[in-house]
């Protein structure tokens, strides 16, 4: 009579049978309710990712150094939303990972490149923002050589990174990389760790140093206009700050709680939210770094 909803987080076994009928079933709303927030986040990430690379391959003005940078979270993020959410919305509408184990290898693996790709790009825009306004490394300019190099770079090396083992998680309707299994040739344990640490804490450490450095800078200047840009970058650093942690907090930590809590169980619908909430990055970060930024000119101020 247990709930089926709650399972032991040890090993990566299928449900049985008679589980997974209550479990389709029981949760009908739960999950057509899912594969609309996918059909959406599919619809509008899509979209607008496919607008901003549009628009930089169209105006020249826009092919700078920063905007390479933009370009290339964009690339990340429209491979997440048209593979990833729109691979959610189709097996959460069948209620299981209809596409099978290759299906779901590819979109644990294109979720998880784009994430990391969408990380680092976030973090590198912030480090840019620092050279520039701060100055710390003098007349030293950050061009589009560097910017190309980093987004070579940053590919090879979350591709290199993103092979590993995937299966699927929380509903069941979406993959990611193996939290789960303990004691085998995958070592899961220190992939996790690893991807806490290098793909979450480092950008985020640098994310908020940056920013902390570029709001002293300002802090520091007495004119009129600068004191006014101040106000308008604090509140825009706030909103880049919590959407990366709204982003990216839940499913770094969930995946650190289930490797730290082995044996324990947790709701399926619990560990569904974290990876949903890491697929709608793809639309509102294009909004906070691509569109809201042209208003308060955070780009422009140097």
């Amino acid at each position: 009579d247990r709930n089926p909803l709650l399972i032991v987080n040890a090993l990566s076994k299928h449900f049985t049978i008679q589980q997974q009928k209550i479990i389709r079933t029981n949760y009908l709303g739960l999950f057509y309710s899912m594969s609309a927030l996918m059909f959406f986040l599919f619809v509008a990430g899509t979209a607008i990712n496919i607008l901003t690379i549009a628009c930089t391959i169209q105006y020249k003005k826009l092919r700078s150094h920063l905007n390479y940078i933009l370009v290339n979270m964009a690339v990340a993020n429209l491979i997440v939303s048209s593979v990833g959410s729109f691979t959610c919305f189709y097996c959460f509408a069948f209620r299981y990972m209809a596409l099978g184990p290759l299906g779901c290898k590819i979109e644990g693996f294109t979720a998880s490149l784009g994430g990391m790709v969408s990380l680092w790009s976030l973090a590198v825009i912030a480090f840019e923002r620092w050279l520039v306004i701060c100055k710390p490394l003098g007349n030293f300019a950050f061009k589009s050589e560097h910017a190309l190099f980093f987004c070579s770079w940053n590919r090879i090396a979350t591709c290199i990174v993103c092979f590993a083992r995937y299966i699927p998680e929380g509903m069941q309707c979406s993959c990611g990389p193996d939290w789960y299994t303990t004691g085998n040739k995958y070592n899961t344990e220190s992939f996790v760790l690893f991807l806490f640490c290098f793909c979450f804490s480092v950008p985020f450490t640098c994310i908020v140093f940056c920013y902390s450095q570029l709001l002293f800078t300002l802090k520091s200047a007495e004119s009129a206009s600068t004191q006014k840009a101040e106000k308008e970058v604090t509140r825009m650093v706030v909103v880049m700050v919590l959407g990366f942690l709204v982003c990216y907090m839940p499913y770094a930590s969930f995946a650190l709680w289930v490797v730290n809590h082995r044996g324990q169980t947790f709701d399926l619908r619990l560990a569904t939210i974290p990876s949903c909430v890491s697929k709608a990055s793809t639309v509102y970060n294009p909004v906070i770094y691509v569109l809201l930024n042209k208003q308060v000119g955070l780009w422009g101020w140097a």
